[in-house]
């Protein structure tokens, strides 16, 4: 494969990482960024070809990667008409559907859409992944080996699931993240110090994180394990649940879905001329 990344940010950074990693060679690797900045700190990083504006001779690849921002993404894709015969073309930009990027790109079929997280940047993501009908299927699992190299990815048979996947675990570090911070705030009321907090909280999410994944129990099984009847777990999912916390999760999650669904119609507006 050769890949050129139409943009430089965090992202694409953690993409080209872990393709890296992976053993793929930095020299079929290419990034078209405008910060002259950035294009040196991408050069001295990682040892790929950078670029400073889309043209016939940056986009020497046969994989058009898209890692610029949702609003920047119509402009990009009228820069990019007529650049991309046979090219695969995967968008990262959150929220833009495929028959949008499709048509701003005068129709051009060979789609790939994806939703990665932000712990791709440390390599432990999740993408969700989602081909327009007329990919074929080695260009499919070219998709998958670049998601791939940031962590688990999980193909979509509709588009409509993205929202979902955009609410659950795009969306869904940000939960996590106030879990923690929540859990530290108890820690430091009930007497630690932050330092002790951060990493009484950290811990036991990680290593409850990995024990979950780790086993064939789901994670109801294992809750119910670890709450003895009558003991302190037990008070404390009593509390919880009394509270309501499952169902704002739940409500959370279905706020996030809505809300992508809206972007998604925002977004598609723009360009609607063609």
């Amino acid at each position: 494969m050769q890949i050129t990344f139409i943009g430089g940010g965090n992202m694409a950074g953690a993409l080209i990482t872990g393709l890296l990693q992976k053993g793929f060679d930095p020299n079929a690797i290419g990034v078209v960024e405008l910060s002259r900045e950035n294009r040196a700190r991408l050069n001295e990083k990682f040892g790929v070809a950078t670029y400073e504006e889309i043209s016939a001779g940056s986009l020497t690849g046969d994989i058009v990667v898209l890692a610029v921002k949702p609003q920047q993404l119509h402009g990009v894709a009228m820069q990019l008409r007529g650049l991309l015969d046979g090219k695969l073309v995967i968008s990262i930009a959150a929220g833009v559907r495929s028959a949008d990027l499709s048509r701003w790109l005068d129709g051009h079929p060979l789609i790939v859409r994806a939703m990665p997280n932000t712990p791709a940047m440390v390599l432990a993501g999740v993408t969700g992944l989602y081909a327009l009908p007329g990919v074929p299927e080695n260009q499919r699992r070219q998709a998958d080996t670049i998601l791939g190299a940031v962590g688990t990815t999980i193909w979509l048979e509709r588009e409509e699931q993205m929202d979902a996947v955009t609410a659950i675990s795009g969306s869904g570090p940000a939960y996590v993240f106030l879990f923690i911070e929540s859990l530290q705030d108890a820690a430091r009321e009930l007497g630690f110090t932050p330092d002790q907090a951060r990493a009484l909280s950290l811990e036991t999410f990680l290593g409850a994180a990995k024990l979950a994944s780790q086993s064939s129990e789901d994670a109801a099984t294992l809750r119910a394990r670890v709450t003895s009847k009558g003991g302190t777990t037990e008070r404390a999912i009593l509390a919880l649940e009394n509270s309501g916390v499952r169902q704002a999760i739940i409500l959370a999650a279905q706020a996030a879905c809505l809300r992508s669904r809206e972007l998604g119609d925002e977004l598609g507006k723009t360009g609607a001329e063609g």
